[in-house]
């Protein structure tokens, strides 16, 4: 590849960003803001600087922004180039479930995803539809709803947990649901980058983990370790009794924080591709059309949201190992980057009509390489999302954007007009995902 000769992360003589003081000229600084890189913002910094842009992140780090579908394909799917940089850790002491690189990687992530591989899809599916009755039936007959609190998170959350092997509405459930889902509410996004006041080379994370959350999380903590304890006594047919019985052998604790781990990394993003997708058949015709219509599968939709509004933007940031050239542009060894996986799926290199199509699955939500999310945790992922989207549709068809009341001019001689609400973003660098998703539809009582 030809090297590029406009400005980029430069050493000042000649440089990288894990060098580099201060911003070089042209970089731009990339922070969190509502809803997450749009698509928007992607295609001004392709514009501007190619498929592979130098940025600022939060704390002064300095990076390259990796935009292009072939590129971000390349960095993820080449480890001995590209070695996985952490640069800011799970959002609680061990929610990541220890390092997932190097030999603990090559020990845990194959026990994890054998542990997957043996959920049965069709029970998880009915046990899903099971919990989204129960969720819509708490709110089908006040004719209105916060969709994202009251039905996509809890159900991924209670997914997640069902899986562990507690049966829906249970009371030990219930506790480690309503702790899971306070410790993991009460995460603010942090700096993509280093805690604050750091240095650019330091690494880390900051972040305000509330009193209320943290004492959740040690409360889920304890939970999960009597399940895991309870599940060595006794096995079932379950994934902690599975991951107690992996050959890697791991220990009560470490299943502790794997289970912790994977509902942690689990929840958010399934809640985010279901809010997301609600959102689009709430306020995109075409797409509402397709989907009312038959031209779209309901699984068909959920893989078109992958292409256009992935929950998951950024993947974890790479470190070049050696120097190389990626893009057109020159990386040198050290140099921090950063897949943009949003701006990958809608780069118009694979799509010039601007359309993403159904049916294709080679998006690059679920990353790339040997760090990808593990099979077949997106299958389960999508068999949740699925049953989500199945169930509201059919119990509550006439679902709309909820309106709110706006005061009228005076002059028009009307109480007040209404309009629909606005969903809110959640702040992140990181994700694509709603805080809010207000709807009204006609009471129903089942």
């Amino acid at each position: 590849m030809t090297e590029r000769s406009d400005t980029g992360p430069r050493d000042p003589a000649p440089g990288s960003p894990a060098r580099v003081a201060t911003a070089p000229e042209g970089a731009v600084v990339f922070v969190p803001s509502a809803g997450g890189g749009t698509p928007g913002r992607y295609a001004a910094l392709r514009r501007e600087h190619g498929s592979v842009a130098p940025v600022v992140l939060a704390g002064g780090v300095r990076a390259w922004l990796v935009l292009g579908y072939a590129e971000v394909a390349y960095v993820t799917g080449h480890d001995e180039l590209f070695a996985r940089d952490v640069l800011c850790p799970g959002p609680w002491p061990g929610a990541d479930g220890g390092p997932w690189t190097g030999a603990a990687a090559d020990r845990r992530v194959p026990s994890v995803a054998r542990a997957l591989e043996a959920v049965d899809q069709f029970e998880l599916a009915q046990g899903c539809r099971g919990i989204a009755h129960r969720l819509v039936d708490a709110f089908a007959g006040s004719g209105r709803a916060e969709l994202m609190t009251a039905y996509a998170g809890s159900l991924s959350l209670r997914a997640a947990v069902l899986m562990c092997g507690l049966p829906p509405g249970a009371e030990a459930t219930e506790e480690l649901v309503r702790d899971l889902g306070t410790a993991l509410a009460g995460e603010e996004e942090p700096d993509f980058g280093t805690k604050a006041g750091g240095t650019a080379g330091g690494g880390g994370c900051s972040g305000v983990r509330g009193d209320k959350a943290v004492a959740a999380y040690v409360r889920a903590g304890e939970r999960v370790r009597r399940l895991v304890a309870a599940r060595r006594a006794v096995p079932g047919p379950d994934m902690v009794s599975r991951l107690l019985a992996d050959p890697a052998g791991a220990t009560d604790e470490e299943v502790t924080r794997q289970v912790l781990g994977m509902v942690a990394a689990a929840h958010r993003p399934t809640a985010d591709w279901i809010g997301n997708t609600l959102r689009l058949l709430l306020t995109d015709e075409r797409f509402a059309r397709d989907v009312s219509g038959g031209r779209l599968s309901i699984g068909q939709a959920l893989n078109e949201v992958l292409w256009l509004d992935t929950p998951t933007q950024l993947a974890t940031g790479r470190r070049a190992r050696r120097d190389t050239q990626l893009g057109g542009r020159r990386i040198r060894a050290g140099d921090r980057l950063v897949p943009a996986l949003a701006a990958a799926n809608t780069d118009p290199g694979i799509w010039p009509d601007g359309r993403a199509g159904a049916e294709n699955t080679a998006h690059l939500s679920f990353g790339g390489g040997v760090h990808r999310c593990p099979y077949p945790a997106p299958l389960l992922a999508d068999v949740i999302a699925r049953t989500a989207i199945e169930t509201l549709l059919e119990r509550l068809p006439d679902t709309v954007l909820a309106t709110e009341a706006t005061e009228a001019p005076e002059a028009a001689g009307t109480a007040g007009a209404a309009k629909a609400a606005e969903p809110v973003w959640r702040p992140s660098v990181r994700a694509r995902g709603l805080v809010t998703l207000p709807v009204r539809f006609t009471p129903v009582v089942r």
